[in-house]
């Protein structure tokens, strides 16, 4: 397979939304929080092995990097159905694997090599989109006093203020803001690019572009196979 194939992000707009679903999820979630505890925890595990494997042999293990796209896909349905996108009332189901027919999906090719130094330097490479990523997922309040000195609150974040204008319309108009939406599916797309480069799970570096909405742009170089179907 190509290593130049991209990070593909796709999702699919669910229109028939409860009014009042959104504030149970949490609670329909907890099954998949837990699950995704331990996966997580092994993704890491599986990135170190996996580094020290590409700095012998220039290649990732088509296992490992199976199970850590698999872990990537899967956070990604959570966050959908969840409060990171609120883009579905479709339960996301317990499984690694592509599920084409539900409403969120996610395609990293594996690479058939990798230049050594990736293994330690790609989260360094990363790190001005992670600088991006953490403005829109990470909300602090600043108190601040004349004389420079202040006190750093935690806050909500750019992406939480919009879920949540998003549950407020849900309950109150039975509608979702389709900007919204189309915005809180590019924040995603971005953190989800970053990741997958610092864990080198792909090798093109992430554009420094919001693609937002349904349809990412990447999937036009690597085939409908990697998108919802039509």
């Amino acid at each position: 397979m190509n290593i130049d194939q991209p990070v593909v992000v796709w999702a699919r707009r669910d229109d028939a939304l409860s009014r009042w679903l959104w504030l149970v999820k949490w609670l329909l979630l907890i099954p998949h929080y837990i699950v995704l505890v331990f996966l997580w925890f092994a993704f890491w595990v599986l990135t170190l092995i996996a580094a020290v494997v590409v700095l012998f042999t220039r290649r990732y293990p088509a296992g490992i990097h199976r199970f850590n796209v698999g872990v990537m896909r899967w956070s990604w349905r959570v966050s959908y159905y969840g409060y990171g996108v609120l883009g579905t009332d479709r339960y996301p189901p317990f499984t690694l694997k592509e599920v084409p027919t539900y409403p969120a999906g996610l395609h990293i090719a594996h690479p058939e090599r990798l230049p050594r130094w990736r293994a330690l330097l790609s989260w360094l490479l990363a790190i001005p989109h992670l600088v991006i990523v953490n403005a829109f997922f990470t909300g602090f309040w600043g108190d601040w006093n004349r004389d420079g000195g202040g006190d750093v609150r935690p806050g909500l974040s750019l992406a939480s203020t919009l879920v949540l204008i998003v549950a407020l319309m849900l309950l109150v108009t039975g509608r979702r803001p389709h900007g919204l939406y189309d915005l809180l599916v590019g924040f995603h797309r971005w953190a989800i690019r970053a990741g997958a480069y610092a864990a080198f799970l792909t090798t093109p570096y992430p554009p420094f572009r919001l693609d937002m909405g349904d349809h990412d742009v990447a999937a036009d170089r690597v085939g409908p196979a990697t998108g919802p179907p039509h």
